[in-house]
């Protein structure tokens, strides 16, 4: 079911998510559908996103579903086991401000997540780059962090239709 994606100023967002300790079950299922059905949609309203966590749909558990054509998965309970000192810099945004405006902010170039899936075995991804960047603002909402409060310094910001003129990367039609 598409749910409703909370809003900056919505205090469930700062809360630091709830661990999941019960796994293959109805529940749990449930809550990964409502995420697929919500991140699908966001992504043809907004022609932009990779992932969504669990708060951002008002359940404050640790699970965030990732969309990428390389790699979609949920992720129950990750956390990062391993990042590279080197870091590079990138706009992002979120869902949580429909989108309206990217900062640029600081990433980990490379990072190893662990994580479990729906029946509660655990796995690792070591990833690079953009897909770096994806997990560790997942696993950030999962913590109550904001990519806002990542942000590098105040000229840090720009807004979409001034990210889009100067990356052109929207390329989808909305409906």
């Amino acid at each position: 079911m598409i749910k409703p994606i909370l809003q900056l100023g919505n205090e469930l967002l700062r809360k630091k998510a709830s661990r999941i300790n019960n796994f293959d079950n109805k529940s749990l299922e449930n809550l990964v559908r409502d995420l697929s059905d919500t991140l699908n949609e966001a992504q043809k309203r907004f022609c932009y996103g990779r992932g969504i966590a669990a708060p951002q749909i008002g359940e404050s558990k640790r699970i965030a579903l990732i969309g990428t054509p390389s790699f979609r998965s949920p992720l129950v309970n990750p956390k990062i086991i391993n990042a590279s000192t080197r870091k590079f810099e990138i706009w992002d945004s979120c869902f949580s401000f429909n989108t309206t405006f990217f900062v640029l902010i600081d990433r980990h170039y490379k990072i190893t997540v662990e994580y479990f899936d729906m029946k509660g075995e655990r796995h690792t991804v070591e990833a690079e780059n953009k897909l770096s960047e994806l997990l560790q603002h997942e696993i950030d909402h999962l913590d109550g962090i904001l990519v806002t409060d990542r942000m590098k310094h105040r000229k840090g910001i720009m807004m979409r239709s001034e990210w889009i003129r100067n990356f052109k990367t929207c390329t989808c039609k909305k409906k």
